[in-house]
């Protein structure tokens, strides 16, 4: 008998599939030294300076869990033009089938990332779709795929209506849906608000979400494609709990020092790998979510 061989297909559209291809910016390409964190941590508002040794282990552990997870990691090279909020790389660029979207930042101190990373892509022959143009922002953290068909974009302070309306014009051609979700005030301008603060999806139809900063009508939307939530408790936002990186379907990891979440999400089926992360995640604001640009998953 003729065994069936299992089809495997490349996509950029999801944020669960099996983590096939991710880009990295190390400690040492992203906060480069002890000297340059002093320099910077301030301006850039993160919680305290950063432990750069200590930045090193944590993150040297976060790598591991991904390439034992078979998952090819590339690299963003050191770059002077960039600051220590690069090490962040999700948020510069958004990764569709049809090539790679270059971001517009909603940070000052971030303005150049995504140039340098798209310097990287044409180097690398990664398909470039389109660049979003000032006064337009847009940055990846706000941004999330529902399914193959629907983007999910957070109407936030890093991402303006006309970053989102040049987003749903990139993807008019494709048929995607774009659904906006209008997200609070929250700490205001300076603060990490992202859409990604408050969503991760981990399976089709299985989602890690703080619902008090959620909107109503994109609650509803998610319950009403079908997704059943985990529900991350008040006294986990801060640490971190809802920022929920999937290798795999049910296959994630977080950040430790949430066992709430983590336990509810091992109720639900899932696998969790956990990182210390108070250096290189708590202190800028970036979970494993924000610390990977995702390139290619499996279908």
């Amino acid at each position: 008998m003729e065994q069936t061989r299992e089809i495997t297909m490349q996509t950029s559209h999801s944020e669960y599939l099996k983590l096939e291809t991710v880009y990295l910016k190390s400690v040492r390409n992203g906060f480069v030294s002890d000297k340059v964190l002093a320099e910077q941590w301030q301006e850039l508002n993160y919680i305290s300076k950063p432990k750069f040794d200590e930045c090193i282990s944590e993150y040297e552990k976060f790598e591991t869990l991904l390439l034992n997870n078979y998952t090819e990691v590339k690299h963003f090279p050191k770059d002077s033009n960039t600051k220590i909020d690069s090490i962040y790389c999700r948020d510069a660029s958004i990764a569709t089938d049809f090539g790679m979207i270059i971001c517009s930042m909603g940070k000052e101190g971030r303005r150049l990332e995504p140039e340098a990373q798209h310097r990287i892509f044409k180097a690398n022959d990664i398909p470039v779709l389109g660049t979003i143009k000032a006064p337009g922002t847009l940055e990846g953290g706000d941004v999330a795929w529902l399914d193959k068909n629907t983007l999910a974009v957070g109407h936030t302070y890093r991402t303006n209506s006309s970053g989102i309306a040049q987003l749903k014009e990139l993807l008019a051609p494709y048929k995607i849906e774009v659904v906006v979700a209008e997200l609070p005030h929250y700490k205001g301008h300076s603060d990490v608000f992202h859409l990604m603060s408050i969503l991760s999806l981990v399976d089709k139809d299985l989602a890690v979400v703080y619902s008090p900063l959620m909107p109503i009508s994109f609650r509803n939307e998610l319950l009403h494609r079908g997704f059943s939530f985990i529900e991350v408790p008040e006294h986990e936002f801060e640490s971190m709990g809802c920022n929920v990186l999937a290798v795999a379907p049910r296959q994630c990891i977080m950040v430790a020092g949430n066992p709430h979440t983590e336990n509810a999400l091992r109720a639900a089926g899932c696998t969790v790998f956990t990182y210390k992360g108070q250096e290189i995640s708590y202190k800028g604001g970036g979970g494993p979510t924000c610390l990977t640009r995702p390139i290619h998953r499996i279908n």
